[in-house]
């Protein structure tokens, strides 16, 4: 089967993807829990390995044992260079694109990986990495993982989105802008909704602040927007995380 897709950049970074693995972990646990076959799947995972690796781990160690991550990357050389990390079963690297390499996994994680697409192929990825019925994480974040968004999608809909940020570094919503997934960046003008919620967490971040710290202003924040008629999801358990989801503002 010939890989769909175009070769990433391939820039990696140990516990880039921290953030999004910790969400994994909580959206998908009954879904891994229930599955004969426990199988995820990180597409593009890049120049190393490193980030396949530690999913393997924190699934394992937070979810159930026996999950298996396989590593898909279009480009050979990568994959070779991948071979010395795996630990088969549980972990495996093969060549692979947006048709997942013929497998069908229970969730895949998909991150920087669509950035370097048109808008009008966003839709066509969704669908091929969820058309075997497993959920999808999509998203993006820069290059030391404090500032991540993503989104799930499901049969090629996207349901929600989840803002996350390294709080003790982050100085204001407005630099989720440059972060947005690749179907939302270039929707950020007045009159539509990611622009309007935008607004709205910024103006709320700006009358919650306090002198008890940025974790504690973070919740307030998300408290005040939920307060005000916004569907913010979750609880303070993952708004103390950094961690804003609202459904898909599409």
């Amino acid at each position: 089967m010939k890989p769909v897709g175009a070769v990433t950049r391939g820039t990696t970074n140990p516990n880039r993807l921290r953030r999004v693995d910790n969400f994994i972990s909580y959206r998908c646990e009954g879904l891994l829990k229930e599955a004969a076959q426990p199988l995820v799947i990180d597409l593009g995972y890049g120049a190393t390995p490193v980030t396949a690796v530690e999913l393997r781990g924190r699934l394992a160690a937070a979810v159930r044992t026996d999950v298996t991550v396989v590593g898909l990357e279009i480009d050979p050389v990568r994959v070779s260079d991948a071979q010395p990390f795996a630990d088969p079963p549980w972990l495996e690297f093969r060549r692979g694109g947006f048709e997942l390499a013929g497998l069908a996994p229970v969730v895949v994680r998909a991150f920087n990986v669509l950035r370097q697409y048109a808008e009008d192929e966003v839709t066509a990825a969704w669908r091929s990495m969820t058309g075997t019925g497993g959920l999808l994480v999509e998203g993006t974040c820069d290059e030391l993982g404090r500032i991540a968004t993503w989104t799930v999608v499901e049969h090629g809909v996207p349901s929600t989105l989840t803002l996350s940020a390294r709080l003790a570094t982050f100085t204001h919503p407005s630099v989720f802008a440059e972060r947005l997934p690749k179907a939302l960046i270039h929707h950020n003008v007045p009159g539509h909704p990611v622009h309007e919620l935008l607004r709205v967490l910024a103006r709320a971040w700006e009358t919650e602040a306090t002198p008890f710290g940025p974790r504690q202003r973070w919740t307030a924040t998300a408290r005040r927007m939920r307060d005000e008629g916004w569907p913010v999801l979750d609880g303070p358990a993952r708004w103390r995380l950094g961690e804003l989801t609202v459904p898909w503002p599409g």
